[in-house]
């Protein structure tokens, strides 16, 4: 593969710089990936399931909190799904424009 690249015209410097570009990628995707996975599973989830047979009652102030804590999660996730798109789209542009 190296001579390949060589052959169509890149030197060693250009490889090198693709080569790290590439892989630090991947392990910025690999870590966003499961820092989003760690975050998905903390979140409450949204049915009550054997929660809403009890008579359950909390205060006014625990509900805003644990509504401002999901908030946060909820916006992390989106985040970390947006990095994960924007890197994958700059590794495929990157793997097109090497010849």
């Amino acid at each position: 593969m190296i001579t390949a690249m060589m052959a169509a015209g890149m030197n060693n410097g250009q490889w090198y710089a693709y080569l790290t570009l590439d892989i630090t990628c991947l392990i910025l995707i690999f870590l966003a990936a499961l820092v989003t996975i760690i975050v998905v599973l903390v979140q409450k989830s949204n049915s009550d399931g054997i929660q809403g047979i009890t008579a359950s009652s909390e205060t006014f102030f625990g509900k805003n909190r644990g509504r401002s804590i999901e908030s946060k999660l909820k916006k992390w996730s989106w985040i970390l799904l947006a990095v994960i798109a924007v890197l994958s789209i700059i590794v495929y542009v990157v793997q097109l424009l090497v010849p």
